[in-house]
């Protein structure tokens, strides 16, 4: 009966939903922590965190405070007046990522959108590039949002079938290439943005130096450097932003995901005083950025990662996690690769298919998801304790038997 009630809703749920979508076949009720439930009744270990929206795990009671008593004192009013939570929570962002200014919005390709607007304000600005000519470096496999003007600059064609024409602008370079940059660079470039670690293309790390070589790079040819940190960012990597893991300081800092606690969609770009100043009066704007619960709950996520120690844990649970996963020999893996609570597992798609593996793990009680059909992603949240993390091991260790 209950397999029943679970096809119904999923054929429910299919006939008036949009199908962008292949979500695996489960319908969830519930969750607490790391630990997710179907309607069944079954139990699931969350290995996708909602693509890092939900590193504090599922209903994090400080989340949650926050949320509730914000929500019955005042949740909303635009930016068309001030509010008590705003300018405590933005402190708060630019204080860890050592830039001077926020711009809150509510998803990650809203922010993706106001990065590539700074950027070219002050190609046009400052750095005097001729009207409409200002072009921004980006790297191929890149993933940056679903809106027509990321979308134009995909080297995915799937992403952009049958949605042109697309927006000019951009210039593709091999990510990891910090040389194939050097030679895109003109007078009218204003801005590289890249991903430090490439999620939806499967955990795709760079060689180290990388980002150190870009942003000298961008220094030197008086070019933005700017990281997209919406996956990879708060804690995902095992430092605050994965940019850390170098010696670098970018120009801008696009961050979202878990920015909401799991709860409420919140994103922002953060940048220095000489690119945010440019934004003025009616410039840019949106009516639910930066309301007065989104700066509750974004300063709630944000000391909640800090005081229960989620960064350290997830450096430290992701080198064992890795390590243990990387003992697994069989022929299904090509290879498996990660930094922090961040890692792919890359199959031989000769032999399967990465949506098989994670069709097997739904049977053995974990949620992974597929990346490009060749790449299992592995992502709980970052509050997971070593005992969850080896009841994992040994489901994943069991379906590769």
């Amino acid at each position: 009966m209950a397999q029943n009630l679970t096809q119904a809703l999923i054929l429910q749920e299919s006939a008036v939903c949009a199908h962008n979508y292949h979500p695996l076949p489960v319908v969830l009720t519930k969750g607490q922590g790391v630990w997710v439930w179907d309607i069944e009744g079954k139990k699931y270990l969350d290995m996708m965190s909602a693509y890092s929206a939900l590193s504090h795990g599922h209903c994090h009671p400080k989340i949650i405070s926050a949320l509730e008593q914000q929500s019955h004192k005042l949740a909303m009013v635009s930016r068309a007046f001030h509010t008590e939570t705003l300018a405590p929570f933005l402190k708060k962002l630019c204080e860890l990522t050592a830039l001077d200014c926020a711009l809150p919005m509510n998803t990650g390709a809203e922010a993706v959108e106001t990065a590539i607007k700074a950027a070219r304000r002050w190609g046009y600005q400052v750095k005097q590039i001729p009207k409409n000519q200002a072009e921004i470096i980006v790297a191929t496999e890149n993933f940056h949002g679903r809106t027509t003007t990321i979308i134009s600059f995909s080297s995915d064609q799937t992403y952009q079938a049958d949605f042109g024409p697309f927006t000019p602008g951009f210039k593709l370079v091999p990510f990891g290439d910090s040389e194939a940059i050097k030679r895109a660079i003109t007078p009218n470039t204003c801005a590289i943005l890249i991903e430090p670690i490439q999620g939806e293309a499967g955990i795709i790390i760079p060689k180290t130096g990388y980002l150190t070589e870009v942003a000298a790079i961008a220094q030197d040819n008086q070019v933005l450097f700017i990281v997209d940190e919406i996956q990879s960012g708060l804690g995902r990597t095992g430092k605050w932003f994965a940019y850390q893991h170098e010696n670098v300081q970018p120009d801008g800092v696009i961050v979202g995901k878990a920015l909401g606690g799991g709860v409420y969609p919140i994103s922002a770009f953060v940048a220095k005083k000489a690119v945010m100043d440019l934004f003025t009066p009616g410039s840019h704007g949106s009516t639910f950025g930066g309301n007065a619960l989104a700066g509750a709950i974004g300063l709630a996520a944000l000391t909640t990662l800090e005081s229960e120690k989620m960064i350290e844990n997830s450096a430290a649970l992701g080198d064992y996690f890795l390590a243990e996963l990387s003992k697994i020999a069989h022929p299904w893996i090509k290879t498996i690769r990660g930094r922090g609570l961040w890692i792919g597992l890359e199959v031989n798609t000769n032999l399967i298919q990465a949506r098989d593996i994670c069709l097997k793990l739904l049977d053995v009680g974990i949620l992974s998801k597929e990346a490009h059909d060749k790449v299992i992603r592995f992502a709980p949240p970052l509050i997971i304790q070593k005992a969850d993390v080896d009841w994992a091991l040994s489901k994943i260790k069991l379906v590769f038997s």
